[in-house]
């Protein structure tokens, strides 16, 4: 995707932004990330990041189309509220002025990837984990109450995937629905089989229905989006373009899968996971939720069926287990 781009786009692009003359800037394509073509841009007056979205016919899931809209609030809400280390947006454009795309521009954050810091010891990895869990505790105190001015649940963001819901069970719902419908249209779940998983949300909705603070979930954090130094400090926190309102847990689920809940994040975020058997039966709802998202990713967009049959085969293990119980 970066190759598609010339530089004199590029210069169309960022000279809106930022002082520097054309010819004092560089452009080198962010190697990290699989949905958007970033570029560190440099010039006299610093470093940054440019993140262009894809086309709007590339393949995506309901949340996703034009999701990089909301990141401007987001960046700005997280930056004034909490001490986590999130870049300045310098400027963007959703009215496709200079390019045909959406794009942000934002001061580049230090540090590298945690997926590249291979050099970091047990402990200083560690480290890196209890200040994630820190800032995610910081995150999750924001909530759509104070914040958006009402108890609104789902994606929320600018780009406006799906109606606000009024509590998080029927947001799920529409979620786990929206969700399923994308799997359907790839081709790889028939009616039939969604309908399976459409039940089993219906069979289990009873254990989604309890008081939910609509907090602030990133939903996307793992190695390549996490920033650190040598010394294992966590320098910045990436990509919240999948942010949505909801139930923390939803937010667990994903730490799990991505091998981010560890006992140093618990130590950070200072606070006991709730393990009843109902929080377990939600953790697979969202651990499903996190999984069955990749059939129509590899289908759409990495070209790979065989592999989304495979997340098939795992969310109907997944599934089969509830059932059951």
């Amino acid at each position: 995707m970066a190759d598609s781009f010339s530089r004199e786009t590029l210069l169309s692009v960022v000279s809106q932004h930022i002082p520097d003359s054309p010819a004092a800037l560089c452009f080198d394509p962010v190697r990290t990330g699989k949905h958007n073509a970033s570029f560190w841009v440099t010039g006299d007056s610093g470093r940054y990041v440019l993140r262009i979205a894809p086309a709007d016919d590339a393949g995506f899931l309901f949340y996703e189309y034009r999701m990089m809209r909301q990141e401007p609030d987001l960046h700005r809400l997280i930056r004034s509220e909490t001490d986590i280390p999130v870049a300045p947006i310098v400027g963007y454009d959703f009215g496709r002025g200079a390019i045909n795309r959406d794009y942000v521009l934002m001061r580049a954050l230090p540090g590298i990837p945690l997926s590249d810091a291979h050099y970091l010891a047990p402990k200083a990895r560690e480290r890196v984990l209890m200040q994630v869990g820190e800032y995610l505790r910081q995150l999750h105190a924001l909530t759509s109450r104070e914040h958006l001015g009402r108890d609104a649940y789902g994606y929320l963001g600018a780009h406006r995937p799906m109606t606000p819901q009024s509590n998080w069970a029927d947001a799920f719902s529409v979620m786990w629905n929206r969700l399923l419908d994308d799997v359907v249209a790839c081709d790889v779940y028939s009616d039939a089989e969604a309908r399976v998983f459409r039940d089993l949300y219906d069979t289990y909705r009873p254990v989604f229905c309890r008081p939910v603070e609509p907090s602030l979930l990133h939903m996307d954090v793992w190695a390549q989006n996490i920033l650190v130094d040598s010394a294992g400090n966590v320098t910045g926190l990436v990509d919240f373009d999948r942010a949505l309102w909801g139930d923390v847990e939803i937010e667990f689920a994903v730490l799990d899968y991505c091998s981010i809940s560890e006992p140093a994040f618990w130590t950070g975020y200072d606070a006991e996971r709730d393990t009843s058997p109902e929080a377990r039966i939600r953790q697979r709802f969202y651990l499903l939720y996190e999984m069955q998202k990749y059939m129509p990713i590899e289908v759409w967009r990495r070209n790979d069926p065989a592999r989304a049959q495979g997340y098939k085969a795992s969310s109907f293990r997944l599934a089969m287990g509830l059932l059951d119980e």
